[in-house]
């Protein structure tokens, strides 16, 4: 995937609602309607990661993680995440944007997060939707009728252990859900990592890391777990969560319907427990720094949830996405809330 630039960046249009959005009961405007005893089950999977590395499933109504054959992920090159020269060129004394100026919101805490999980609890007039290319990027990306992503993706940081003495370098990671990925109808959930500008000053990439061409290295989660693909019309009804454990591992959990789809591994790849403390979650372009186009008159609620050292109220942090993918609707007001779980609100709409 990409990392943000000013290429992405859209209009902020301020639209005036009530912080009380589940006013918006009417079915029309919900997303489908979940039994409590269902939506037990879906909170449970996704803050009780599977307990150890590999594929797993679960159906409902059973809690207990299944294990599942992963398949091998494939280690792309992609076109290299501009933010990085840009983050470089600020260190340096150059020209151009610094980390976090992607027109998107991002949920901050203080101290660390362990767990982020993102749903649109909200979803009306969506119809269709196609990711197209953006000629700033090359024009790549998984191109078409219900291509996108979901993402949840961390802030860069150079706290990450494989950054240390390596000037300019950033750890950034991301937890996606992808259809089309490597099989035609037939999704993925994986996890990305990336070491922005380390070959700035290094001679190659770490081992088992691939360099994109430029300053950049990366490399994904060994596996992916199989998912299916599923429609722009069933939005409502998909959740995703991506969790971190000191010494543990990273997990990326899917669901939609009566299944969850996990994927984990190892947090050593780079120490994200230490240093998470924001969190962006959207859905946008499927990979290659695509845009994630919606039919007129579409309008999203999204929900992003955090389990952190800390349950005050978070942060709303606008311009402070990560991801270069897109999509084509117009932020509106982002609220946050503090217990059980720190949450910000916000909405999307054309």
């Amino acid at each position: 995937m990409h990392s943000n630039s000013k290429h992405q960046r859209r209009l902020a249009l301020q639209v005036a609602i009530a912080v009380g959005l589940g006013s918006l009961a009417a079915s029309a405007f919900s997303a489908p309607v979940e039994s409590k005893d269902h939506q037990v089950w879906r909170e449970l999977l996704h803050s009780n990661p599977a307990p150890r590395v590999g594929c797993f499933h679960a159906t409902y109504p059973s809690t207990t993680w299944v294990k599942d054959e992963c398949r091998r992920m494939p280690q792309r090159a992609v076109t290299p995440p501009r933010i990085s020269s840009h983050v470089l060129a600020a260190m340096v004394g150059g020209k151009g944007d610094i980390v976090g100026d992607g027109d998107d919101y991002s949920i901050g805490v203080n101290g660390t997060m362990s767990q982020t999980i993102g749903s649109f609890p909200v979803v009306a007039g969506v119809t269709s939707e196609a990711s197209v290319g953006v000629p700033a990027f090359g024009g790549g990306g998984i191109l078409g009728p219900n291509e996108y992503t979901l993402q949840i993706n961390t802030q860069f940081s150079q706290q990450s252990p494989l950054c240390t003495n390596v000037p300019y370098c950033y750890g950034w990671q991301q937890f996606i859900y992808s259809p089309d990925y490597e099989v035609q109808g037939s999704a993925a959930v994986f996890m990305q990592y990336w070491l922005l500008n380390y070959t700035y000053s290094q001679a190659n990439c770490p081992d088992g890391w691939w360099s994109d061409g430029g300053y950049d290295c990366y490399t994904n989660s060994a596996y992916y777990m199989p998912a299916p693909d599923v429609p722009i019309t069933q939005l409502g009804s998909e959740t995703m969560s991506a969790a971190t454990q000191a010494g543990g591992n990273d997990t990326a959990t899917f669901t939609v319907g009566n299944t969850a789809y996990s994927i984990t591994s190892p947090d050593s790849m780079l120490g994200l427990a230490s240093w998470w403390n924001q969190s962006e979650f959207n859905i946008v372009g499927n990979a290659g720094g695509s845009e994630a186009v919606f039919n007129a008159g579409s309008f999203l609620m999204t929900k992003v949830a955090v389990k952190a050292t800390s349950t005050a109220k978070p942060q709303c942090l606008a311009n402070a996405g990560t991801t270069g993918e897109t999509n084509n609707l117009n932020l509106g007001p982002c609220a946050a809330y503090s217990a059980p779980m720190p949450f910000i609100r916000f909405t999307q709409k054309n």
